[in-house]
């Protein structure tokens, strides 16, 4: 039997690309049953977007050049649908929150539910337009899902969640990862950042698959 290969995913929630490689993610898992183990992380990318996309696009339309960025670059992929008002009047101020929750649901309800959910919460985002940096927006969508927020909210009260954010926030920095999305195949042997198309994705994973037969 084939040793499925271990990929280490790290992405900002609030990230284009992000959303972009969701669907190529999906695909990747149907048509390679069995035969890749995700470990889901998070890093900081949008932390503290409220000052950081003003500030690197003041040059080129603050916020509104920054909209018009992420829906071209969406443009070319059908799956990747992106709400009018992304970044033109819903401007969520940090990533922190989304992955603050997405940790505590991970910690409280387990690896599975927290990658379900964090596909709604981008859905959320770029498709729906809300603000998904609101606790409340957070807590209504987990609740949307059919899961109960007690326990949640409490993995955030008691520390739980921050400390398991804080490792992945801590691990994206000692690996030096340049951004999000990050695939890191077969701990460490093969980092692969940015918009991996499907096809080099899959290449790249069949190869580590053939060496580990």
């Amino acid at each position: 039997m084939t040793t499925p290969v271990v990929i280490d995913y790290y992405s900002d929630i609030l990230c284009v690309w992000a959303w972009i490689a969701q669907q190529r993610i999906e695909v990747l898992n149907d048509k390679l049953v069995g035969k890749i183990a995700w470990r889901y992380h998070y890093l900081d990318v949008f932390g503290d977007a409220r000052h950081k996309i003003p500030n690197q696009w003041q040059d080129k339309g603050g916020f509104l050049g920054f909209s018009s960025h992420v829906k071209e670059a969406a443009a070319p992929y059908p799956g990747a649908s992106i709400h009018s008002e992304v970044w033109k009047s819903v401007r969520p101020n940090s990533s922190a929150n989304p992955h603050l929750v997405l940790k505590a649901i991970e910690v409280m309800l387990g690896d599975k539910v927290s990658v379900k959910l964090a596909q709604a919460i981008r859905h959320a985002f770029f498709v729906e337009g809300q603000d998904i940096s609101q606790l409340s927006v957070l807590f209504a969508l987990i609740e949307k899902s059919g899961y109960e927020i007690n326990g949640v909210k409490a993995a955030i009260n008691d520390g739980r969640a921050i400390g398991a954010l804080m490792a992945d926030y801590q691990q994206a920095k000692l690996l030096s990862l340049k951004g999000s999305p990050t695939y890191i195949i077969d701990n460490g042997r093969q980092i692969l950042y940015g918009n991996v198309g499907y096809r080099v994705l899959r290449a790249n994973i069949e190869e580590h698959l053939h060496q580990s037969d």
